[in-house]
């Protein structure tokens, strides 16, 4: 279907679309925070984000699949499921708990629809990596601001 470059009107998307990702759709989600201060490498962040995750299938419909906190950004695997709130409310929701009005978050985020769970792992190992790539400990495991979740049980692995 081509789209007319003089047309105003945004291109029309194929119907099939809606299909494809109606219900479940798993995203790979990065947000930082505002001028980039290492505000979200601590305890006190980690732990409400953990409580908000911990609720976040009941409350929203999007189960974390993992995260990783970095001082001044986060990289999140996300599934949200038929009925759950929209992407946008689901990050504001996230961000008004990890904040707690004591720092600021860059506006947006930059979210990537994963198709696979190929993938889904080449993200996690990506993000997992994050803290050994930029200096902060020798091994991944190492980094304690940072979870995967297994999906089948809901412990944390």
């Amino acid at each position: 279907m081509e789209h007319n470059e003089s047309d105003p009107s945004p291109p029309r998307r194929l119907r099939r679309l809606a299909r494809i990702w109606a219900g479940n759709t798993r995203y790979f989600l990065t947000f930082c925070v505002d001028g980039r201060r290492p505000m979200l490498g601590n305890e006190r962040v980690h732990e409400r984000i953990r409580r908000f995750v911990a609720g976040s299938l009941e409350r929203h419909g999007v189960w974390v699949d993992a995260y990783v906190l970095m001082p001044d950004h986060v990289h999140l695997i996300i599934s949200t499921t038929a009925g759950s709130v929209s992407l946008g409310e689901w990050v504001k929701a996230f961000k008004a708990m990890a904040s707690r009005r004591e720092f600021k978050w860059q506006p947006g985020f930059f979210d990537h629809v994963l198709r696979s769970d190929e993938s889904a792992s080449e993200k996690w190992e990506y993000i997992r990596m994050n803290p050994v790539r930029a200096g902060l400990v020798e091994q991944a495991g190492d980094w304690k601001y940072s979870a995967f979740f297994d999906s089948r049980t809901g412990r944390n692995v």
